[in-house]
């Protein structure tokens, strides 16, 4: 900042004043990066404290939708109520009455449902993002007969996984007997 000094004459009598100073437009400039970089070394750890909150909120909600969906898996039989000798994987005519009926279940994005079949985004927005889907295996444990024969077999393996917005958040796998 620059001062300049004037002198003036007032009824005889001479008088110094100070002249109006100010920044140059190169100070100025200096001042607002500087102003600039002490702003965003404040925000910046507020800012990855609130993305890492909302990841840490993602993946809660996450592990909750698998559990409850697995919990609804659980709550089935092991065998076809209808037919007790099927050993096939997938619904039979679209009823899920049975654990090994979820393989390949899927729900999309922003269709994701509780038990009773009602959207969770109906009264969650936060679920919107998040899908689930359902994988079931018949497992051979030794000394069980070969994998071969899934009839002989007495394990399932049901494996949920969550995905929000196409990022997989949690998985849940559960080994269940006959």
């Amino acid at each position: 900042m620059t001062e300049e000094r004037h002198t003036m004459t007032i009824n005889g009598r001479t008088v110094r004043t100070a002249g109006r100073g100010g920044f140059t437009l190169a100070e100025a400039m200096i001042a607002v990066m500087v102003l600039g970089i002490a702003a965003a070394s404040v925000l910046l750890p507020f800012m990855s404290g609130a993305s890492l909150r909302a990841e840490g909120v993602n993946r809660t909600l996450a592990a909750r939708l698998a559990s409850d969906l697995m919990e609804q898996i659980l709550q089935l039989p092991f065998h076809d109520p209808n037919d007790e000798t099927s050993y096939s994987l997938g619904p039979e005519s679209g009823d899920y009455d049975n654990i090994d009926d979820y393989d390949g279940y899927s729900e999309l994005q922003g269709q994701v449902k509780d038990a009773d079949g009602a959207l969770f985004t109906d009264t969650d927005s936060r679920y919107t993002n998040f899908s689930r889907n359902v994988t079931c295996e018949y497992v051979y444990v030794p000394p069980q007969p070969v994998e071969t024969e899934p009839s002989k077999c007495e394990f399932i393996r049901i494996t949920v996984q969550v995905d929000y917005s196409g990022v997989q958040m949690a998985t849940l796998v559960r080994l269940v007997s006959e």
